[in-house]
Parts: structure tokens; C-alpha cells; sequence
């Protein structure tokens, strides 16, 4: 699966979660190695809310602050750069995405249990150290972000994706629709977003459900495990929270917490849950299943959702009254401001006004809607004792659609609602032309996706082969040579497998490679591209990693072949692979001049007793 590739494609379709504005400024800023205090400090000040919400954090009791902190600088130092970078990205997603198309995505509760989520691992972290728990908050809050970005960039394709499949079964859907499922895009944006590699490799392990917990990244993996368990817990209803708690204990007790001190540790994490829900204003009170079918495009009914707004009462109740005896479903705001809150919660289809009203009158509404994104296709009838022409030149100016004079005349005003539904009636169709347009172009791209895919993949074990190799490796090449740093190839050959073919057949060769190959890509980093190249010929490409380091994975990945041999095959010979690296720093070779640097250091090994590695420049 040539996932990079259908990564890469994602980005330049500007159609995936992303930090904007402050967030984005902070991230650039702090990736630079002489990035100081003072110059995050001053970025957040340029973000009231930002500000506030960071000093608010800084003094909860989820950070622990020792004593009050009243300014942002204090606070960037308390927290560290990296934790206010991270604090401020989430937030920015958050604000960004917390509605959305996807009619099978319940957005609340994507971003309610994934704060359950962070809020637990940050717990946990502080309970049984293994990372900084401010840190650790942000990675379980987008720990799971790659549904949110399907859900983004294919609306109506992961809608179908999520109404007809569950659990395990919805990561195969997914790579069969996206060439990818949520888990590894999940990694690629925090990668992208520069997440340290623990939180990668941790995350990673975290899926496979696996983990022995011994290194310091498989006990981050295993506490990840622990925080989903509960973040599932918390969004459960009374019913679903009773099935879920043989497994919480069960978990609980690798962590050291028997069952009472569970209990009390997860009230304790609820009550955190619902603080920390109104400091980052997500809804914590989503007690429902994860992912349920929402239509987001109801059609259009007989009648309208109507909102009158007027501060007169007896019209108010007279003229509501009417308007939903005539079939229209009917809202009132005694006020624009009170309308102005109501239109962004609800959404009406056709808002009638009144012009003269405090604190905003109907002309100041209409204005601020039609400046709005959540406005713009409202349609607007303004409520008028005047048909002075400046007067009404200056209503449409400011966005009206039409008027109806005072006293108003049910019948005029009924009829210039029926005006008001065609328009839209025409609105709807042509958004639904318009999703409909987006769904074929997103299942072409999906298709196009695919059949790269399929160029770029070697069949056998789904690894990139070697066209893809070679051009990902010139590009990382590119790339290093830019940002001067180092990069490193290992050239690997399984040994003695002519012999397997010759003696055995080549459906036995076939799964010796599968799973050679399936170790090769369980074993690497996050970051490195594991490849095919033909025969029994492999090749990895490390990013950012200089040849002692590379030298030391080729060695992990070796040991891994020799310990874990294939079952039930009997082989002539152990399977074990012979490896040669290659690093460059600083220079500008060729990807076949590196590469025939790690073939040589491989030949020696060959030469020698095979199941070695070899650093090409120590030769």
C-alpha cells in the first residue's frame, strides 16, 4: 500500500483537519531549534482567547501549578514550549472541526471521548511516569484524529463506510475505499504536525493491542490502551459502562489498581473530564454510541424553520401563532442578539425580522448573518413601517431578500414566504447537485488512488516495490539535503533462499518472504519506508537517521528475523537476513549511488557467515 503517496494527495486536496492562525505560527516557531520563551509568549498574547485559555490551563488541576500564575510568559515556561504548542493546536482543530457533512460521524462524541481519552492518559502519566502528562493530554486528544480527517475529506463515501461496518471490520473498509484506514492516517498527520517519535512509535503499538510493556514506549502504548478503555467508559451510557468494566479492571490491574482504587481513579477522571469540557467547550455529557447516522441534509419538508424576531410581544405570539397554522414550524427571539445565538445553534431555514429593535435592531442582524459563514444562504424578510426608497435601498444593501410593511398582512406575508421557499427549495438542489458532483469526483479520486496504489505496490507482501523505492528515495534525498540532515538506507537479503525455491517450491518461498517482509515493517520506526525491490532483495530508507543509528536498526530488525521463524514451515535452513547500510550527511549522492554503498557493505556480509550487518563506511 503506497500510503505516503496517497498522503501526500490528501494535503494538496486542503481538505484535512489543519491548524490555522496562532496555532500554525506557534508550530512553525517552536520546530526551530533557537526558538525562545519570550517569542511563543508573544505569540499567544496576539490570541486573547488563546491567552486565556492557556492561563486557564496552567493554573487547573490537571497541570498542578504550585502557585498562581497570572502571566502568559510564566505560563509557557511552567507548561514548556512543546506543551503549549501542542495545547494550542488541539485547540485550533477543535474550533475548526466541531461540526461537519458526515452524516455517519457524531462529531460531539468523536471530540468528547477523545478529551475523555486525554484527560485519562494524562492521569495515568502522572500516576506511572513515562512522559510529561501536558503532553501526553494533546496526544490522547488526537490520538485518533485520522477519523476525523475521513471524515472530513470524504464526507459521503466514510458516511456509507461508517452505517455498514463496526470495530475491526471498519479499518478494512477503509483501506479498501481509502488505501488507508484511520490508525495509520492517525500517525501520518501527527508526524506531519512534528509529534516526538515516542508518541509515534507508542501510538502505533497502542493499535496492535499487543503489548508486552517492558521498553518505555510499550509502557506509553499500553497506558494508551488503558486511556481508551476508559475514555470508552466515560461517553457509555449506565448500561454500556456495566459491560465495559470486566475489561477496565482487567487492564486496570497491569497498571497496579485493583478494582476500589479503579473506581475512584475514574470518578476522579470523569470529574476532570467535565472541567476540562468546559475550559475547551466540548460536550461532556455524550452518553451514546460512538458513531451513529446522522442526516445532515434533511430534505426539505412542507413548510419552513422559521425564526421571527421581534420585541413586541402581542406580535410576537400573533404572528407565530399564524405562521405555524399555515404548516411552518415556528422559533422567536424577543431580540437580535438572542436571535443571533439562536441561529448559530439551530440554523433556521428563513429568518423574519422586525427593523426597530435593542440592543441590535433587524438591520444590524441582517449584517452581521450576512458576514457570517453560518448566514450567508439564510433567507431574510425584514419587517418594515416604512417603504421610504433610501430606507429600503439601505435594508437590501445590508442583505435583506424581501420586505413586508407594518401592519403586517398575513396573506402578503405567506405569500412572500412561498417566494422564500423556491429560493430555498433551489438552494437545496443545487447543494445537492453540488455534494453529489463532490461524491463522483471523491470516487474517482478514491479509484485513481487505488490503481496508483496498485502500481506502486508489490502484490506479495504489500510493500512498496522498487519503483516506488527509487523515487521515494531521490525525494528523501532532497529533503535532507535541504534541512541538512542525515539519511541512511539498508540494503537487506534473505539468506539462503534460493534454496527454499529450489527445495521446497515457490508457494514456500512465497511465505517465507510475506513473512520476512511483515517483521521487516513491524520492527522499523514509523518513519522509515520499508520496501520491496525484487526477488528476496529488500530496501529501507531511514529519514533523519545517521548510520551508527542505522546501524543499530539494521541490527533489531536482523535479531527479529532470527528469533521469530516462520511456523510450520520446515526449512532447510533458519530464516535470517544479511543487511548493509549506507548513510549520507551534508553530501549530494545519487539514490543508486547510496544504494550501491549499502550493496557493497551487503556483499560482505554474504561473503562472510550471512545473518550480519555491515555500515558501508567502515569498510
Amino acid at each position: 500500500m503506497n500510503t505516503e503517496f496517497n498522503f501526500n494527495e490528501l494535503k494538496a486536496a486542503d481538505r484535512l483537519p489543519s491548524p490555522s492562525g496562532t496555532a500554525l505560527a506557534i508550530m512553525q516557531l517552536v520546530q526551530q531549534s533557537d526558538a525562545t520563551v519570550q517569542q511563543v509568549s508573544q505569540l499567544v498574547k496576539v490570541d486573547p482567547a488563546l491567552s486565556g485559555r492557556i492561563l486557564r490551563f496552567a493554573n487547573s488541576a490537571a497541570f498542578g501549578a504550585r502557585r498562581p500564575i497570572a502571566d502568559i510568559q510564566s505560563a509557557v515556561m511552567m507548561m514548556g514550549m512543546q506543551a503549549v504548542r501542542n495545547f494550542a493546536l488541539s485547540l485550533s482543530l477543535i474550533g475548526t472541526n466541531s461540526k461537519g457533512h458526515c452524516q455517519g460521524f457524531d462529531y460531539e462524541a468523536y471530540w468528547s471521548r477523545s478529551l475523555a481519552v486525554s484527560v485519562s492518559i494524562a492521569a495515568i502519566t502522572a500516576l506511572e511516569p513515562t512522559v510529561v502528562p501536558e503532553e501526553s493530554f494533546t496526544l490522547g486528544l488526537l490520538s485518533d484524529i485520522g477519523s476525523l480527517a475521513l471524515a472530513t475529506a470524504w464526507s459521503d463515501i466514510y458516511g456509507e463506510c461508517l452505517s455498514s461496518a463496526e470495530g475491526k471490520q471498519l479499518l478494512a473498509l477503509e483501506r479498501e475505499r481509502f488505501a488507508i484506514d484511520h490508525n495509520a492516517l492517525s500517525l501520518m498527520l501527527l508526524a506531519d504536525w512534528g509529534f516526538p517519535a515516542i508518541f509515534l512509535d507508542a501510538l502505533k503499538l497502542s493499535f496492535e493491542m499487543k503489548v508486552p510493556g517492558l521498553s518505555r514506549t510499550e509502557q506509553l502504548a499500553r497506558q494508551l490502551i488503558f486511556a481508551r478503555l476508559i475514555g470508552n467508559y466515560c461517553i457509555a451510557d449506565d448500561a454500556h459502562r456495566a459491560a465495559l468494566l470486566p475489561d477496565l479492571t482487567t487492564e486496570a490491574g497491569l497498571h497496579g489498581l485493583d478494582e476500589p482504587v479503579l473506581l475512584t481513579f475514574i470518578d476522579e477522571t470523569i470529574e476532570l473530564w467535565h472541567e476540562w469540557g468546559k475550559l475547551i467547550e466540548v460536550k461532556t455529557d455524550v452518553s451514546q454510541p460512538m458513531l451513529k447516522i446522522v442526516d445532515a441534509f434533511e430534505p426539505v419538508l412542507p413548510g419552513l424553520n422559521l425564526l421571527l424576531v421581534d420585541d413586541d410581544p402581542m406580535m410576537l405570539a400573533r404572528l407565530s401563532k399564524q405562521l405555524a397554522a399555515a404548516g411552518n414550524r415556528v422559533a422567536v427571539c424577543r431580540d437580535g442578539d438572542s436571535a443571533l445565538k439562536y441561529i448559530v445553534e439551530h440554523g433556521p431555514q428563513l429568518v423574519i425580522t422586525d427593523w426597530r429593535m435593542k440592543p441590535i435592531d433587524g438591520l444590524t442582524l441582517c449584517k452581521a448573518l450576512r458576514a457570517s459563514t453560518f448566514g450567508k444562504n439564510i433567507y431574510l424578510i425584514m419587517l418594515t413601517s416604512t417603504e421610504e426608497e433610501d430606507a429600503l435601498v439601505e435594508a437590501f444593501d445590508a442583505g435583506i431578500d424581501d420586505y413586508v410593511t407594518k401592519p403586517v398582512s398575513l396573506r402578503v406575508l405567506l405569500a412572500r414566504l412561498r417566494a422564500g421557499q423556491r429560493i430555498i427549495t433551489l438552494q437545496h438542489e443545487l447543494e445537492k447537485e453540488s455534494r453529489d458532483i463532490q461524491r463522483y469526483s471523491a470516487e474517482l479520486a478514491v479509484a485513481n488512488r487505488r490503481l496508483k496504489s496498485m502500481a506502486n505496490t508489490d502484490i506479495l507482501t504489500g510493500l512498496p516495490n522498487r519503483r516506488y523505492a527509487l523515487q521515494r528515495l531521490e525525494q528523501e534525498l532532497a529533503t535532507a539535503l535541504r534541512s541538512n540532515q542525515p539519511l541512511s538506507v539498508l540494503m537487506l537479503d534473505l539468506d539462503h533462499f534460493k534454496s527454499v525455491n529450489d527445495t521446497l517450491g515457490h508457494d514456500v518461498g512465497d511465505k517465507v518472504l510475506a513473512h520476512a517482509a511483515g517483521l521487516m515493517r513491524k520492527t522499523a520506526r514509523t518513519n522509515d519506508i520499508v520496501c520491496r525491490l525484487g526477488g528476496e532483495e529488500f530496501l529501507i530508507i531511514a529519514p533523519n537517521t545517521n548510520g551508527a543509528t542505522a546501524l543499530l536498526l539494521a541490527e533489531r530488525i536482523r535479531g527479529s528475523i532470527e528469533k521469530n521463524q516462520p511456523q510450520g514451515l520446515v526449512l532447510r535452513y533458519p530464516v535470517t537476513v544479511s543487511i548493509g547500510v549506507a548513510g549520507s550527511m551534508g553530501a549530494k549522492p545519487s539514490g543508486k549511488e547510496l544504494m550501491k554503498r549499502a550493496d557493497d557493505a551487503l556483499y560482505l556480509v554474504k561473503q562472510g557467515n550471512r545473518n550480519g550487518v555491515q555500515l558501508a563506511s567502515s569498510i
